[in-house]
């Protein structure tokens, strides 16, 4: 519980956070500190005056930072703002956290309300101290920014689990433990003190006794309240507003800025980014796991390279000592070359363990954040920073990627000294010269009979030459772009094989391996030239479906068991080249409207094909079709599918665009245009469809014969 402490402390105050609130950047902030750190805009600036020129913008308008700066680049503790020469300079001072707490520009007026409740001035702005991204507030203030209340019952329940005991309020000498609270009077009282001052008769015998512990919460805070809409005060949030990503109430849906939006069940939102952050938090945990056990080995290594430095060091004086004063003055300077590579070593394994320690100490921290924020019940609450957690700990997760838990020193010291030599010959003496050098492996040889292609894929293998006696350490694999460009490493190991995803298809690639031990590499390889597909085999990918999809005949019949739409991608993804592939309408009852597309590997699977922005689409019905990106439909066109009707869809990454065809027709003119990257075919439907994918198709006559025109 320890190390999530620091995410429970206010970047401003440097304390627990108190009424928290979170900025449109999901970082939180104390309400007080929130009000310290308000700066006034200029006039220009403001809300209103954007708002009479005439242009957009929308609760909270981020400041440009080009016109505006909070920090002088010289961290001199002063702010100003750079874009205005009549704005003075606001001095700052420095939080317990190094962040810098700007003051409101000019002293509050007097008022009878509480910091939270009192106005902000005109025209205010602040700035998030861990982001530094600005915003101007509107008309509400603070008040439009909602309360974290899930982090103030991690922080309730953090500082429960470490309260000390509590004492009695009235002891006039040595106050005792207290043994209960009133929560009426608001007062701890030891035993004596409570049969004195509080007896149970007359008014006082309806007033609540709880325990101490019990007493502080309630005393902080008042009982939870239902979670309230920022724009309408009096109304409970309902509904999930899939689009903004926040909890809405029923006046936001009918009359506010969300009420064109798609919204969800508050409750069903809920438990669905609880079980995201649980799932990213699996992945986190092996992560953790994996790092303690690689501290565990780092602490190994310093000892053995102690050990390693103290047999060295007690080798090398017995053999200088051998050689008597001959051998003195190089014994000295040999020594200070073992101990600076002795240095060396530690410096970097220590080095790596402070690293390695402070991540994890981060990692461990956040994971603890998350279980504790896993479980509250509040919904609107947990769904305010599920986002920002759940992008934190993938985030986190990718810290510890390749490379970050693999030792950056060896605890061997590759020295050795020949003592052999002539007398003569010891200011000679180098590390480098006596030390016997071991030869580079033999170049190894691809084995053409096992080397192939299929699809975008290749495989390759290769083996050290029958007479070679030198072992390699492990292998380098290089493939070219496949159009001639520099070779890049695609594979480092031990391993003989390899297979290569992802290559483009119809291109030619050259490849090339080379072995490599302690001494250094050996020549690369004849160069191997492979071929790949010019038209792609491909079944749809049950592993990436939707649940409610059935899949059948070696996965290239779909159908669904669900009357709402699902997703379902071909295994195969595309980035380069003209691509066509066909489906055929196997069943077709009650004049459904499928969708068949592409779409990227991330695209919503609950939903018609097209309704986000990860899929291009053409959805038809039994008379007519329409194109769907984002969910806009484009361009109605008559004639529409029945039993037996045939799908095709074309890909064209070279002139990017996308085009679709019903019965060997096009329906309708080129669906999309401007589309790049990687794409995978897709299609959306229910139970009242089914449809066969036909692939290895090449590209119609009439439209090749057109491209070749233009």
């Amino acid at each position: 519980m320890e190390e999530m402490e620091e995410e429970l402390k206010c970047p401003v105050c440097g304390s627990f956070y108190r009424e928290p609130i979170i900025l449109p950047c999901s970082h939180n902030l104390c309400q007080a500190c929130a009000r310290n750190i308000l700066v006034q805009t200029p006039e220009s600036e403001s809300p209103q005056s954007h708002r009479a020129a005439g242009s957009g913008v929308s609760d909270y308008d981020y400041l440009d930072l080009d016109k505006m700066s909070l920090y002088s680049e010289a961290d001199s503790g002063y702010g100003s703002y750079g874009g205005f020469a009549s704005a003075p300079t606001t001095p700052c001072q420095k939080s317990p956290n190094g962040v810098r707490v700007f003051p409101p520009a000019m002293p509050p007026p007097a008022t009878h309300l509480s910091p939270a409740l009192a106005p902000v001035p005109r025209n205010s702005c602040i700035t998030c101290p861990q982001c530094h991204r600005s915003l101007i507030l509107d008309d509400r203030g603070l008040r439009g920014f909602p309360k974290n209340r899930v982090l103030e019952g991690v922080i309730d329940r953090y500082q429960q689990s470490k309260a000390a005991a509590l004492k009695c309020q009235l002891c006039e000498k040595a106050p005792k433990e207290a043994t209960v609270m009133c929560e009426q009077c608001d007062v701890f009282y030891c035993d004596p003190c409570r049969l004195r001052c509080h007896p149970p008769r007359g008014p006082l015998a309806k007033h609540r006794l709880v325990p101490p512990a019990q007493g502080r919460v309630s005393r902080r805070l008042s009982p939870r309240k239902v979670s309230t809409c920022t724009d309408h005060e009096l109304e409970n949030h309902s509904m999930y507003c899939v689009q903004c990503k926040m909890p809405v109430c029923y006046q936001c849906l009918e009359e506010g800025k969300h009420s064109s939006h798609e919204v969800k069940a508050l409750g069903a939102m809920w438990k669905l980014h609880k079980s995201q952050l649980s799932q990213a938090l699996n992945g986190l945990s092996d992560r953790a796991k994996e790092a303690k056990e690689f501290l565990v080995q780092l602490r190994n290594m310093v000892q053995q390279i102690q050990e390693n430095s103290v047999e060295f060091e007690a080798c090398l004086v017995a053999q200088c000592d051998a050689l008597i004063d001959a051998l003195n003055r190089r014994k000295a300077q040999l020594l200070a070359r073992v101990n600076k590579e002795h240095e060396h070593k530690l410096k970097v394994v220590r080095d790596q363990i402070s690293h390695c320690t402070v991540k994890l100490r981060q990692t461990t921290g956040l994971m603890e954040y998350c279980l504790e924020v896993i479980k509250e019940n509040d919904p609107s609450g947990f769904l305010q920073i599920s986002d920002a957690l759940i992008r934190r700990v993938h985030l986190t997760e990718d810290q510890w990627g390749k490379g970050t838990l693999t030792p950056r020193m060896t605890t061997d010291f590759d020295l050795s000294l020949d003592n052999s030599p002539l007398l003569q010959s010891i200011h000679q003496l180098d590390f480098v010269q006596v030390k016997a050098s071991s030869p580079v492996p033999a170049t190894p040889i691809l084995q053409l009979e096992e080397c192939c292609t299929h699809n975008n894929s290749a495989t390759l293998s290769w083996k050290q030459p029958p007479l070679s006696t030198v072992p390699a350490d492990g292998y380098i694999l290089e493939l070219d772009d496949g159009n001639g460009g520099q070779f890049r490493e695609v594979y480092v190991g031990k391993e003989t094989m390899c297979t290569v995803d992802g290559l483009h298809f119809n291109s030619t690639y050259n490849a090339r391996v080379k072995a490599f031990n302690k001494t250094g590499v050996s020549p690369y390889s004849k160069t191997l030239v492979l071929q790949t597909s010019e038209v792609a085999w491909f079944a749809f990918d049950p592993g990436s479906a939707h649940s409610d999809i059935i899949l059948s005949n070696d996965n290239l019949t779909v159908t669904c068991s669900s009357y709402d739409d699902r997703v379902v991608l071909g295994k195969t993804g595309f980035s380069k080249g003209v691509h066509y592939w066909e489906l055929t309408v196997d069943r077709y009852d009650n004049h459904p409207d499928p969708a068949f597309g592409v779409a990227r590997m991330d695209v919503m699977k609950d939903v018609m094909l097209g309704k986000d922005d990860k899929a291009w689409a053409m959805y038809v019905d039994n008379n007519r079709s329409w194109f769907m990106h984002n969910n806009s439909h484009t361009n109605r066109t008559e004639g529409g599918i029945t039993k037996g009707a045939t799908i095709g869809v074309l890909l064209d990454l070279n002139r990017k665009n996308l085009t679709f065809f019903i019965n060997d027709e096009q329906q309708g003119p080129i669906a999309f245009d401007n589309v790049e990257g990687l794409f995978f075919p897709a299609v959306s439907l229910n139970r009242n469809v089914q449809v066969t994918l036909h692939t290895g198709l090449p590209v119609p006559d009439f439209y090749s014969s057109r491209a070749s025109i233009a």
